[in-house]
């Protein structure tokens, strides 16, 4: 199973707030188990698609740091369930932003209304203690194709 639950961004300002997608397939592994009859994303990975969200927000920001990591869920709630075929946009807005630590409040919404909500703790790891050929391919390609659309027009 792919531990990736950010498809794409569609808006960021790095280091202050993101707006991303997660379009949950049908066939996701986990709905098979959670719930049998019922499907429904658990609740942890609503919270990780909100961590990673907010990840990307803090990384776009270039800062020598490292790379910002979940350090603690300081509360989460979940309003609605999200099932098969949903379209779950993710929001952070990026609280405080220090050389240690960064806080996130965080928001997925689908079809408009909330369906979970975190306050995030982040630490930052050192971009040394990661693969050297580490790359967050989302992130990538939408600073890349930010840097295009410069170009272009």
């Amino acid at each position: 199973m792919r531990f990736l639950f950010v498809d794409e961004i569609l808006e960021l300002s790095p280091g202050r707030e993101i707006v991303a997608v997660r379009e949950l397939r049908p066939d996701e592994e986990f709905f098979r188990d959670h719930f049998p009859g019922f499907p429904v994303v658990p609740g942890v990975l609503l919270t990780e698609m909100m961590a990673q969200a907010a990840g990307k927000c803090l990384d776009a920001e270039g800062s020598p740091r490292g790379k910002a990591m979940l350090a603690r869920i300081r509360s989460a709630s979940f309003r609605r369930w999200v099932r098969p075929g949903d379209r779950a946009i993710i929001k952070a807005v990026i609280g405080t932003n220090q050389e240690r630590t960064a806080t996130a409040e965080c928001r997925v919404e689908v079809g408009g209304a909330a369906a979970a909500e975190s306050d995030l703790l982040f630490a930052f790891v050192p971009a040394g203690s990661f693969a050297k050929d580490y790359r967050d391919e989302v992130l990538w390609n939408y600073l890349h194709k930010k840097e295009g659309r410069r170009r272009d027009g």
